[in-house]
């Protein structure tokens, strides 16, 4: 009768933590939910960055024409009346030097 009794308080126990642990809004949920709220914070703070860098960049395009001719040049390929362009690849071709 004892056995009887605490397999039925021990069966009661388990049940009475199952929604704790795996039920809804039970601990599993809330430490998946803190993981994704994690990543969002690190993605947010990624954005931050570039929103900064992008109003930085804004900033200088509006201040002057320096910020424009850089951007005219670097993503562009523009370059002034009179000047010439020189364009430098990762490639280097040594050639063999004529001996006599």
């Amino acid at each position: 009768m004892a056995r009887l009794c605490l397999f039925f308080l021990f069966s009661l126990l388990l049940l009475i933590q199952y929604p704790l642990w795996l039920g809804k809004g039970g601990w599993l949920d809330v430490w998946e939910l803190q993981r994704i709220i994690n990543a969002q914070i690190d993605y947010n703070k990624k954005l931050e960055i570039r929103n900064l860098s992008l109003e930085s960049q804004v900033k200088d395009l509006k201040a002057g024409n320096k910020a424009i001719e850089e951007l005219a040049r670097t993503e562009l390929g523009m370059v002034r009346e009179g000047e010439k362009f020189f364009r430098i690849t990762g490639e280097s071709r040594v050639l063999p030097l004529n001996q006599d």
